[in-house]
């Protein structure tokens, strides 16, 4: 096994703590659908769908280690938003909440001198570094149409959308 078990522990704990997010980005995104916010629940499945990833990508790495995959129990998500903004406020901080949980994998990981796992999980902070960039501009935005403007977040996300999709693919690592 190329980890010890208590870093096996501790990613079977973030897989819980991805799915979970996943879940959570779920009900926001059904949320907006029914409120017919298109754009804002294509965003937040999405983002689901990047939490999903996230957590299979530990999967795999638990089990190219030689480690155990025990996936813990997972916290019903909040479903009632009483606005746009406390939803994506919501988000901003789980994205804060995982950036840190994976600050702290890290620490284990030099802790142990587990330099396989340190390669790994820079990845994630990387993509962290992102997750929480782009949650913050949201909400920015989110702040500055108010609950009466929410077609301009509507409009900023599609247009977000378009560039994303004409920017070129980034190489393979």
């Amino acid at each position: 096994m190329l980890i010890s078990d208590s870093m096996n522990a501790a990613i079977n704990e973030q897989i819980g703590n991805e799915f979970s997010a996943s879940l959570q980005y779920v009900s926001i995104a059904s949320h907006f659908a029914s409120e017919t916010l298109p754009e804002l629940a294509a965003h937040f499945y999405n983002q689901s769908e990047e939490e999903r990833d996230h957590a299979m990508r530990f999967v795999r790495y638990v089990v190219d280690a030689g480690g155990r995959v025990e996936i813990p129990a997972i916290a019903m998500p909040k479903a009632d938003f009483k606005s746009v903004e406390e939803a994506v406020q919501i988000s901003l901080e789980q994205e804060k909440t995982v950036t840190q949980q994976i600050n702290d994998l890290v620490e284990l990981s030099l802790k142990e001198s587990d330099h396989i796992t340190h390669n790994f999980l820079a990845w994630f902070l990387t993509e962290q570094l992102e997750e929480v960039s782009s949650m913050q501009d949201l909400l920015k935005v989110v702040q500055r149409a108010g609950d009466t403007n929410l077609l301009f977040v509507e409009d900023y996300l599609a247009r977000r959308k378009g560039k994303a999709m004409s920017k070129p693919a980034p190489l393979a690592t």
